[in-house]
């Protein structure tokens, strides 16, 4: 099934490639330009004039929104899906672990939140570790290979981890996993009070390792030969996080934690940071926004552990209304399964905090876009920007919306009709392909079989 899918996809998406498209009479939410019933062009992959009224330039492709809502892609500021492996476990800091050398172009799972408006990924690195591995953002394009998902413009970013997850795997009450918790192979930290000691020790000696690379850099500029220093790849993405050029995604449930990590940034002057689940952001979102910090949390999840009892549906809106930047995300892996439905998942920051349609459609555009500084180009239906786009048939806010197409740098790479003709050829080639296996296995003769 997943190679009928792969292939029809990108049979699919190759036939919309037009240069110049219209989507006509449809209602437009531009997320940060208001609201209204218009068109807009598209044209070499980017949106080229948005508005009431706009020029049909000729030869293009027109595509009728009458009675339809077009948004902004969706983006998702914390996922794992098309991830091979997700954790490097054995150590408390693995900063030199990259996700993307897993980035898996095959996974269904990319298709699935495509066609669920997803347009934009943000796949991170496991929360086992204090410091864990670097994280790779990139765009939906299904058929695509790799390197081709890759969203060269995003800022690369680290995952950082506090709490339940990364103690437990220092402790003998913890998960167990095979070839690490053995009572000989203990990993530190195994507490809380550990955790901030393992993240200020890395920054301490990516510091002095900064300062190492500094003097080098200056003694050359002098004239003077000298050695440069070893190179370490532990360190390398730290001395990034410190410069400002690698942004910080943190893994946190519980204010006391959440203020001890705030705390740990202000002595590192380490800004921009994005807090991740964040569920008791609300008691402490003032000194969130007091640092300029964003925060990208889930809607209503509760309970789920220890550390989420104290989980309201409230959060994200209370944290929004104090001046924190905010999103929701999905935290989903291999289904996907949350990722498609984001559009409703904004809709619950209007039930629980009374936002207005636009700050509840920007915690899944703009918001996540600006937390990954990738908002220049996405996010916002606006001239100039990629032309990433979802056509719902209903207002995206409801629960009955259902995505009928969707458009990556200004190519269709969905549409519902097609996808649901294509179902019965793929569902003929699986059978074909069952029959063929069963016959091959009943003409099978065993190898080590002997005639009587």
């Amino acid at each position: 099934m997943r190679a009928w899918i792969f292939a029809l996809a990108v049979s699919a998406g190759a036939l919309c490639t037009a240069d110049v498209i219209v989507i006509q009479n449809g209602t437009v939410h531009t997320v940060t330009k208001g609201t209204f019933k218009g068109s807009i062009v598209i044209r070499d992959g980017k949106i080229a004039e948005v508005g009431e009224k706009v020029m049909t330039p000729a030869g293009a492709r027109i595509i009728d929104a009458s009675g339809k809502h077009v948004i902004p892609g969706i983006i998702d500021a914390h996922t794992h899906i098309a991830l091979d492996s997700i954790n490097e476990s054995s150590v408390s800091v693995s900063s030199m672990v990259s996700v993307e050398e897993m980035l898996n172009p095959e996974s269904i799972s990319i298709y699935r939140a495509m066609a669920g408006g997803v347009t934009v990924c943000n796949s991170m690195h496991g929360s086992a570790n204090s410091i864990g591995g670097q994280n790779v953002v990139f765009k939906l394009r299904w058929g695509a290979d790799a390197r081709g998902l890759v969203y060269d413009k995003a800022k690369p970013s680290i995952k950082m981890a506090l709490g339940e997850n990364v103690k437990r795997q220092g402790s003998p009450q913890g998960l167990q996993i095979p070839g690490l918790q053995s009572p000989q192979n203990l990993r530190y930290p195994g507490t809380r009070l550990g955790v901030e000691d393992v993240i200020r020790d890395a920054f301490t000696r990516a510091r002095a390792y900064q300062r190492e690379w500094k003097d080098y850099e200056a003694r050359r500029a002098r004239g003077e030969k000298v050695l440069p220093p070893k190179r370490n790849l532990e360190l390398e993405p730290l001395v990034e996080v410190l410069e400002g050029r690698r942004l910080v995604h943190a893994h946190c449930y519980r204010a006391d934690e959440i203020l001890m990590l705030l705390r740990v940034f202000d002595d590192f002057n380490i800004r921009g940071v994005t807090l991740q689940h964040v569920l008791e952001g609300y008691k402490v979102a003032r000194e969130i926004a007091e640092r300029g910090h964003g925060a990208s949390t889930f809607s209503d999840w509760w309970s789920y552990k220890i550390e989420a009892y104290d989980a309201i549906p409230y959060n994200a809106a209370i944290m929004h209304r104090k001046g924190v930047l905010v999103s929701l995300n999905s935290d989903d892996a291999g289904g996907a399964e949350l990722m498609r439905r984001l559009n409703t998942e904004a809709a619950k920051v209007m039930r629980y905090g009374g936002l207005t349609e636009d700050e509840a459609l920007a915690m899944i555009t703009i918001n996540p876009a600006k937390q990954l500084q990738i908002d220049q180009w996405v996010g916002s239906i606006e001239p100039g920007k990629d032309a990433d786009l979802v056509i719902y048939d209903r207002h995206p806010l409801s629960v009955y919306a259902k995505v009928e197409k969707v458009f990556i740098d200004g190519r269709q790479y969905f549409d519902r009709d097609e996808d649901i003709s294509r179902r019965p050829k793929i569902e003929a080639e699986k059978e074909g392909l069952r029959r063929k296996l069963q016959d091959q296995q009943k003409q099978a003769v065993p190898q080590n079989r002997r005639p009587s």
